[in-house]
């Protein structure tokens, strides 16, 4: 097994609202479009790591209704391993509500067996199986919580990479616990209002950017990759390298899951043993199209399409200009360091098959 993902499972009804905004009152509206699709963050990442290639299992709770079983039918035609999801005897399943509206969305969740995953759910055989650990929606996963520390040291210790995307935090805390897991993560995977409200829960508060809110991650010890929709990502390590990735010009249909399957290229380009910014360049290819189809999963491209279109894209270095720019300070880019030396680092697979810009040469 490549990856294991510990993650929420649920349902998505996705509709799109367009002009129509809900009303209450007994207001009845008519929408454009509507469909009940696989969901959440955990789900949608291992579906689109499974169409890229990557050996996948899922690790979540769903209930014994039919929403559990609809679930875990849509992971097992993709291809990712169900052995160790639960289904609860007389407990409901999670479902999100996701209300588009010209490519901006609300989300309406009912949790159901959402956050009721415990870390001692999760075999110790499905660690020393895999090779990455993967946890999604942090602040879903209450029952997680109390047992992450030990899981993420577990799976360091078996030689796994980690990472986690912590989704929106509907208590709006952006903390717990989640800083102080950082040093234990490789890469965090946040978007870019998550990594300012994240930043801001350790400790730093009013910044005004996502550079900053990137360093500030960097320096709890965590690679930060920050989503940044059309403008592509932000990557900051604690070792100081800087790189952002271009987005591709395409227009969305619709937006769910961008963000996961963003990660699914990541994590699964790095397992592959590409360096940094090849990997940066598929996990930006892999969210945009994504867009194309309605849900998280219908539009998600394999290797050879994701290939394609991130041989379009740019990744800049930015690590020199911050020399520049901090005055030299410790962890910037050493003089005459080519891509790997800016890719490689604890575990990150390096290789020769990518090339990275600086600004002076591209402004893009």
């Amino acid at each position: 097994m490549d990856l294991l993902v510990v993650g929420e499972l649920n349902a998505d009804v996705i509709v799109e609202c367009g002009d129509v905004r809900p009303a209450f009152g007994q207001v009845e509206e008519i929408v454009e479009d509507a469909t009940i699709v696989l969901g959440s963050s955990g789900a949608i990442t291992a579906c689109g790591a499974a169409r890229l290639g990557a050996r996948v299992a899922m690790a979540g709770v769903v209930g014994d209704d039919w929403l559990g079983e609809f679930v875990l039918d849509r992971l097992r035609e993709r291809g990712v391993d169900t052995s160790y999801c639960l289904r609860r005897p007389g407990r409901r399943t999670g479902m999100s509500v996701v209300l588009g509206a010209r490519g901006d969305r609300s989300i309406l969740t009912f949790p159901g067996e959402i956050g009721r995953l415990a870390a001692s759910d999760v075999p110790a055989e499905a660690l020393a199986a895999a090779r990455h650990l993967h946890v999604s929606s942090y602040f879903l996963q209450r029952d997680l919580w109390p047992g992450l520390p030990g899981l993420l040291r577990a799976a360091r210790e078996r030689g796994l990479t980690t990472s986690i995307d912590p989704n929106w935090d509907p208590g709006r805390s952006f903390d717990q616990g989640l800083p102080a897991l950082l040093p234990l993560v490789d890469y965090l995977l946040p978007n870019e209002a998550e990594a300012l409200h994240i930043a801001a829960a350790s400790g730093h508060p009013g910044l005004r950017s996502v550079r900053e809110a990137a360093a500030v991650l960097a320096s709890l010890g965590t690679g930060a990759v920050v989503k940044c929709g059309a403008e592509g990502a932000l990557l900051h390590r604690p070792d100081g390298t800087r790189l952002r990735v271009t987005a591709p010009e395409i227009t969305p249909l619709e937006t769910t899951g961008a963000g996961d399957s963003f990660d699914a290229g990541l994590l699964t380009a790095l397992l592959a043993g590409k360096d940094l910014p090849a990997a940066l360049r598929t996990a930006s290819a892999c969210g945009a199209l994504s867009t194309q189809g309605a849900g998280g999963t219908a539009a998600q491209p394999d290797a050879a399409q994701a290939d394609a279109l991130a041989a379009t894209l740019t990744v800049v270095d930015l690590t020199e200009a911050a020399s520049d720019t901090d005055g030299g300070a410790a962890g910037t880019r050493p003089a005459g360091a080519g891509p790997d030396d800016v890719a490689s680092g604890p575990r990150s697979h390096p290789s020769t098959d990518s090339t990275v810009t600086h600004p002076q040469e591209n402004q893009q």
